[in-house]
């Protein structure tokens, strides 16, 4: 857990993961509600993004230790959070870029195609074809 608090920590000082409510459950320590330890399962959009999003950074740390983890592809929820959180979300992304990550991030949201410098776009052509198109911003 301390991996995933060191990320979360970064993308919001609010929140903190500790274990419990089951043997493998996780609880999420909610700071601005007097370290009130909170289900997963009560977390919003927003709020689930981070906290899966810090857990796979704590993951690809400790696997870090034993292999060298240069890229990270993420398809994950981010058209479910509000932009104060999607701001958070691509700026803990940007920082692992500039850690020399590669971050290949699939989405449909118009405020990360307008931010992410380099996209690989696919289209439909029909009958089952597809075009690929590598583009800068």
């Amino acid at each position: 857990m301390t991996h995933a608090n060191q990320h979360l920590r970064a993308l919001t000082p609010r929140y903190r993961v500790a274990r419990g409510g089951s043997e493998l459950g996780i609880l999420v320590i909610d700071g601005d509600m007097a370290d009130e330890r909170r289900s997963v399962h009560s977390l919003s959009g927003g709020e689930t993004f981070l906290v899966s999003l810090a857990l796979a950074l704590g993951l690809a740390s400790m696997a870090s230790h034993q292999l060298a983890i240069e890229s990270l592809f993420i398809d994950e929820g981010f058209g479910s959070l509000d932009p104060a959180s999607l701001a958070l979300a691509m700026d803990a992304l940007d920082g692992l870029q500039a850690q020399g990550r590669r971050v290949g991030v699939i989405s449909h949201v118009q405020e990360m195609h307008e931010r992410i410098p380099l996209q690989i776009r696919v289209e439909p052509k029909g009958n089952g074809a597809s075009e690929v198109r590598v583009q800068r911003n």
